[in-house]
């Protein structure tokens, strides 16, 4: 017998988050009124309705029983993404600096998605309290929604371990603790602190604490928003240096972390996803730090130079080759340089780090690393049966058998995967989009990269994209941050008849 959906609770939980959010733009609104925006009345309607928002939800829900269900936590985790951009793009909207509700929510999307595609042609022009909002909603995109909110739910008498285990991305997740509150709380914790760390590590390198905080949340959220219309390209080498770093720390499982600080560094140092994510990081830095240096060497003439300048590009091909390509492989998309203005076999190669993503667990968005091990695992365990038919070949990860589910959930993901690319260049060529243009916007969304090829690339923007194109950019971003499944699923009649 099918269970009743609990409408009550969905309503009450949504109502909850909603008065997370509105709390969160508050604190916009005081940016706001500390530099004396223009857009301050702006930022005070748009917190009144979204605190409203969440009072009707809470009296929707009145009564409903605690217990949340898959079927309500599949729905409102894929909810909350609609419900927090509907509400969240209202400051844009309000204050005019974005002219369309189309544009608005894309922007709004982008944000809390983490992917970091935007419309706006003239970042600099905007309010400080915009661009904190801007920041802001990829710092509360990046961990996760939810993870937060699990945190917190237990003030509003509600459970969240259905909710955790719809948003933790990857193969599998793992307690740090034995309530699920506290796990979250504890990932958290260590998001707050390096966002804080980062903070200062920028302002000591001489960046305003205003920029600092910005690109910290954007960082650590693997989100790559910017204050700056050139994002990092005239940033100094220690900020670029700082950011990288991070970026690299972010594309790290975040529970894997929390174990290495509490004195188990064996857990992170000995992972298999982990080394994985930081060969690849290595072999392909260097590949760049040398295409680089040869590239621009001879283009430049700068190897028939002195020594010093010699020096000074070599240090200058590593910071901007390993730049680049933790930013691609983590999703983030700060630029430190145009990398369309490479020759073909780099951008190429960045271009193929967008699909890659940072290891499961982290704020990185991509395949992971996870995926892509236990893909070349099971290939080469294929090959290995060819030769001996009669073994029985084990798939391992971190010397432990994967069961069949786990595996066949990692090879159904990858080919959705694909096929949500193929459909997307198939709409963004309708839309009239370049093919090759259409390949790049469709591996951003996906992966929740930011950053295309062409004039989508990191000196270009979204904002004369077709306006279908971009809410159906839009909704693969969403798709792509949930894990495709928390999406595919609601569309199923087997978890509806649970």
């Amino acid at each position: 017998m099918t269970r009743a959906f609990n409408r009550k609770l969905v309503f009450r939980t949504q109502g909850a988050l909603l008065l997370i959010e509105a709390f969160f733009m508050a604190i916009a609104t005081l940016v706001s009124f500390f530099y004396d925006d223009a857009d301050q009345s702006a930022f005070i309607v748009s917190t009144v309705l979204t605190f409203l928002g969440g009072v009707l939800g809470l009296l929707l829900g009145r009564y409903a029983p605690k217990q949340v269900g898959e079927r309500e936590g599949y729905v409102i985790v894929a909810l909350v993404w609609v419900i927090f951009s509907i509400f969240g793009l209202l400051p844009y909207y309000l204050s005019g600096q974005i002219q369309t509700i189309t544009d608005a929510w894309f922007e709004t999307m982008s944000g809390f998605t983490t992917t970091g595609a935007t419309v706006i042609r003239d970042i600099e022009g905007m309010t400080h309290a915009a661009l904190f909002w801007r920041a802001l909603t990829q710092w509360l995109g990046g961990l996760g929604i939810i993870v937060l909110c699990v945190a917190l739910l237990p003030m509003f008498g509600l459970g969240g371990m259905q909710l955790y285990a719809a948003e933790v991305t990857g193969v599998n997740y793992e307690k740090l603790s034995p309530r699920i509150a506290d796990t979250a709380k504890l990932l958290w914790a260590v998001y707050i602190f390096l966002t804080i760390t980062e903070t200062a590590c920028l302002w000591l390198c001489d960046m305003s604490v205003f920029d600092a905080l910005c690109h910290s949340m954007t960082t650590i959220a693997t989100g790559g928003f910017s204050t700056k219309n050139t994002s990092l390209m005239l940033s100094g080498p220690a900020v670029q240096y700082v950011v990288a770093v991070f970026t690299f720390l972010s594309g790290l499982n975040f529970a894997l972390i929390i174990l290495f600080l509490r004195g188990k560094p064996q857990r992170l140092l000995q992972d298999e996803e982990t080394k994985w994510y930081a060969r690849a990081v290595g072999i392909i830095g260097v590949a760049m730090t040398v295409g680089l240096a040869v590239y621009h060497g001879v283009q430049n003439e700068i190897w028939t130079g002195s020594a010093k300048d010699v020096l000074a590009h070599i240090e200058e091909s590593f910071r901007i080759g390993f730049f680049t390509t933790v930013n691609s492989i983590t999703s983030t998309g700060f630029a430190a340089a145009d990398y369309m203005t490479w020759t073909p076999l780099l951008w190429v190669t960045v271009f193929f780090m967008f699909i890659t993503g940072g290891s499961s667990g982290s704020t990185a968005g991509g395949m992971k690393w996870v995926r892509i091990l236990v893909f070349a695992k099971s290939g080469f365990a294929e090959f290995q049966r060819r030769i001996h038919p009669n073994a029985i070949i084990p798939i391992k990860l971190n010397g432990r058998p994967l069961s069949h589910d786990t595996i066949n959930n990692v090879m159904a993901f990858m080919v959705f995967y694909v096929l949500i690319i193929l459909l997307t260049v198939l709409v963004f060529c309708g839309c009239g989009i370049d093919f090759d243009e259409s390949i790049g916007a469709a591996v951003s969304a996906i992966g929740n990269v930011g950053l295309g090829i062409g004039q989508y690339g990191p000196s270009g923007t979204y904002a004369d994209f077709p306006t279908f194109g971009k809410w159906w950019m839009t909704l693969v971003m969403m798709t792509g941050r949930l894990e495709i499944f928390t999406v595919l699923l609601l569309f199923t009649k087997a978890l509806w008849k649970k």
